[in-house]
């Protein structure tokens, strides 16, 4: 039958019938109790008021959340979330008691009661309303971030109101959260999202007791991500349980902000292992006829006359001559040949990505003229590109960037998964090529 049902009528309509025949049976309920209490059967009396009230409760936490949720008025729908809190609940049970105790006692005080605290959950709804009303939101982001380093941005919050301040106001997350499980459902009223397609920026809360009129209040926002890749927001939440806690109130802010996360780039164990091979023999390479000093050493019978360090001979008593670089040669090009996936296993890929974003950063900042090339990449002079490149890279399934290198007179810094025999001679002369193994499979 339930099959049936679901299958002709739309779900909508079943909720909304149900919700009507359970309405019809708690005032037909409620009436019967008060014919019982007139003729003194109090425990009918008691039951048919109890089952009254437990049936408006039903109705209430399962069907008017479900519908309001689809109603017409999509501002109201959209603007606000809505969540009841633990203390809510414990209020909202109470006022039952004390409801179901008005009933069968007909005490006008406990009816003053019930009214009152019905009238504080009024108050309590529209209050938060108004604290969140009138509030603007900004997020300021660092430009440069590292996976595994802290990074600083700022919330910025304005009340843009002239008289009334905002109180007790929580910078919220809205990113989709697991449902809290209960004895009922709906307990929440909330838009349903779509996944999210990129990780986001912010997860947590960030706390403002008292936000003046016509003032701004800003907060650091501590950043930390442990991998590198896009995060991206799209939503952020003003939320506040002013005054009493019973709701948690919650304005939906569409503010989209992306941010890029770079390879860590604290050097590892390998990188401190391979760095001075790699300096050692990028210094010899540029070695030549310049203007700056590379340093002062013996002399050999093919050096001129015109290099000898007299003041050097005479301390050491032997013959030294000055060597000097060459600046115009002065120049590395890191190459990243992006591997694919079947070579070396995603931890492996992990650490090579870290590398070679450790090695451009490294002679990006010795005064090198350094460039990259990778699969994909566009220019490849700027560190800052080749961090963003490395950022979102995955591994490769397409041909080699090695097959399309052309030698030039930059000493070359390969990092490739590919066979040692299967390098160009052209490129053996002037690189240094680390190779991608994976312990596992070597």
């Amino acid at each position: 039958m339930s099959e049936w049902l679901h299958a002709t009528i739309p779900e909508v309509w079943v909720r909304f019938l149900l919700a009507i025949v359970g309405l019809i049976l708690a005032f037909g309920a409620a009436l019967f109790s008060t014919v019982s209490r007139e003729s003194g059967n109090l425990w009918a009396t008691l039951i048919l008021a109890s089952a009254a009230l437990l049936l408006a409760v039903i109705v209430g936490l399962t069907t008017v959340p479900y519908l309001a949720r689809r109603v017409a008025a999509t501002q109201i729908r959209d603007a606000l979330d809505y969540e009841m809190t633990k203390a809510g609940i414990i209020y909202v049970v109470i006022v039952l008691l004390i409801g179901v105790a008005a009933l069968n006692t007909g005490n006008n005080l406990l009816y003053i009661i019930v009214a009152a605290m019905l009238a504080a959950i009024l108050v309590s709804g529209v209050a938060s309303a108004i604290v969140l009303r009138d509030l603007e939101l900004d997020v300021h982001l660092p430009e440069h971030v590292f996976a595994g380093r802290n990074a600083i941005g700022r919330l910025t919050v304005r009340n843009m109101r002239r008289w009334i301040p905002s109180f007790s106001v929580h910078v919220v997350s809205l990113k989709q959260k697991p449902e809290t499980k209960w004895v009922w459902t709906d307990r929440r009223l909330r838009r349903v999202r779509p996944d999210e397609q990129f990780p986001p920026i912010f997860d947590g809360s960030v706390y403002f007791p008292y936000i003046p009129a016509g003032v701004e209040a800003r907060a650091d926002l501590e950043l930390q991500f442990e991998r590198r890749g896009i995060y991206q927001q799209q939503h952020f939440g003003l939320s506040s349980r002013f005054p009493f806690a019973f709701l948690t109130k919650t304005r939906r802010i569409s503010l989209l902000r992306e941010i890029t996360v770079y390879p860590g780039i604290d050097p590892a164990d390998n990188f401190f292992e391979i760095l001075p091979i790699i300096t050692g023999e990028f210094e010899a390479f540029i070695r030549g006829r310049g203007y700056d000093l590379y340093r002062i050493r013996e002399y050999m019978p093919e050096d001129s006359a015109r290099h000898v360090d007299w003041k050097a001979t005479a301390k050491s008593g032997s013959l030294k001559v000055r060597e000097f670089s060459r600046e115009d040669e002065k120049k590395v090009r890191i190459v990243f040949d992006n591997p694919d996936s079947q070579a070396i296993s995603a931890e492996s890929y992990e650490k090579a990505v870290a590398l070679a974003a450790s090695l451009g950063w490294h002679f990006a900042h010795e005064g090198t003229d350094v460039s990259f090339v990778a699969p994909g990449l566009k220019g490849g002079t700027d560190i800052y590109d080749f961090l963003a490149y490395l950022a979102a890279i995955e591994p490769s399934t397409g041909a080699s960037v090695i097959e399309i290198l052309r030698p030039t007179s930059d000493y070359n810094i390969i990092l490739t998964a590919r066979a040692r025999g299967t390098l160009p001679t052209a490129l053996w002369a002037c690189s240094y090529c680390v190779f991608l193994t994976d312990p596992a499979k070597a």
